[in-house]
């Protein structure tokens, strides 16, 4: 099988994960697709596969090599993204791009001007959506090169390599897939996360993250009797977010600068639910930003009543640069593996989060590597068949140059 196929047979199925969900993982139709990549795992014939009952994923590639050498690990998560549909995905590869706009379905169009990621990728063949769901590139791109690599490092025993690990989990999307993902168990001295987007991208610093969900009381009164006594939790709701600074969003900012993102809003008259998360790079920033949240509840307290706002704020995850630092072989590896493969190194700081940044904190130092998937999130996502097999290239020499790392 080759990564194309692989990939094709993974987007076939609906891993969506959900914010509103309490369980692990948070949907059940996560487990149906980690149940098959289990399966498959044991198919080709690798080492202590196992799923716990959260849905996690392990398995080993042995040592082909009579010397102790570093155990390391590869990492992807199968879930993906609650903004779009995932369900019933509709792939086409387009061969040998020609640089002009794409028609995904009638009157849906990729452009280039709008998408100039495109034009990158000119003469490369690229994988699409029909413009109605998401791909899925984000990570079952991550997954397929994974896996893909070990097969090609078992069944090319002329290269030495040690013992590799590979992790793939539910529910990153949401900000918990390394939350319950066995670090102990994993056993590697460092690991990758193969979740990052075009060719060449190699991160260690992303942002500090939070979740805010702000609730409001109101009172329901008939309209024409409601003077004095009506608290409108839609009207609140508007006036909590015209609160926040209007260029401190993601359409307003880059970079380093971070943001608070609305990216949901339940209300009626009663009772509204404002869902955000709040990202910035500097953790003493990113405290502040924490604090203007609450600090906005009570003015709102202040004006309409004591109670009338709260506000739910919890971490998610952490810069991870203070946890790679201390560690700079990992990263000297992976430049290293990129420079072999001809693929120019593009070192950025990740504006989101990937699951490397909790494990780091957990005492595996995860930087993050390029996946090849672009436009994440959304019906214009679309990989490059090429991205993914130098992807998968960089994977087989890290393994290789980890082998030889201390001779």
């Amino acid at each position: 099988m080759d990564i194309t196929e692989r990939f094709l047979n993974y987007v076939k199925f609906d891993t969506q994960s959900s914010e509103e969900s309490n369980t692990v993982p948070s949907t059940a139709k996560q487990l149906i697709f980690a149940k098959y990549l289990k399966e498959e795992l044991e198919n080709e014939g690798f080492s202590d596969v196992e799923m716990d009952d959260n849905g996690y994923i392990y398995a080993t590639l042995k040592s082909n090599m009579k010397k102790e050498v570093p155990t390391i690990g590869f990492i992807s998560h199968y879930d993906t993204s609650p903004d779009c549909s995932g369900e019933n995905v509709k792939p086409r590869i387009i061969r040998n791009y020609d640089g002009k706009d794409i028609e995904l379905s009638p009157g849906i169009i990729s452009s280039t001007s709008k998408f100039p990621e495109l034009l990158k990728h000119v003469g490369e063949d690229l994988i699409v959506t029909d413009g109605t769901t998401l791909l899925g590139a984000d990570d079952k791109s991550g997954i397929a090169e994974i896996v893909q690599a070990m097969c090609y490092l078992r069944d090319h025993k002329e290269i030495k390599h040690g013992d590799i690990r590979i992790g793939f989990n539910p529910d990153e999307e949401i900000g918990m897939g390394a939350h319950h993902f066995d670090v102990e168990k994993f056993g590697c001295e460092w690991a990758y996360t193969m979740d990052g987007g075009d060719l060449g991208e190699l991160e260690f610093e992303n942002f500090n993250a939070a979740s805010a969900k702000i609730y409001i009381k109101g009172v329901s009164v008939h309209p024409g009797y409601a003077k004095g006594k009506m608290i409108n939790a839609n009207r609140l709701a508007a006036e909590f977010a015209a609160m926040l600074p209007a260029d401190e969003t993601p359409e307003e900012t880059e970079g380093y600068e971070g943001f608070y993102h609305l990216i949901g809003i339940d209300s009626n008259i009663e009772n509204a639910k404002l869902s955000y998360i709040i990202r910035d790079h500097d953790r003493d920033i990113f405290e502040d930003r924490k604090a203007f949240i609450k600090k906005a509840v009570e003015k709102m307290n202040e004006k309409y009543g004591e109670g009338t706002v709260t506000a739910e704020v919890k971490d998610q995850y952490y810069n991870m640069k203070e946890m790679i630092d201390p560690n700079m072989h990992v990263i000297d590896i992976v430049l290293q593996a990129m420079q072999q493969s001809n693929v120019p190194p593009k070192v950025s700081p990740i504006r989101g989060g990937t699951d490397g940044a909790q494990l780091s904190f957990k005492g595996l130092p995860c930087p993050n590597i390029f996946a090849g998937g672009i436009n994440f999130h959304g019906p214009y996502e679309f990989i490059s068949i090429q991205v993914m097999e130098k992807a998968m290239q960089v994977i087989v020499k890290i393994c290789e140059i980890t082998a030889a790392y201390n001779d």
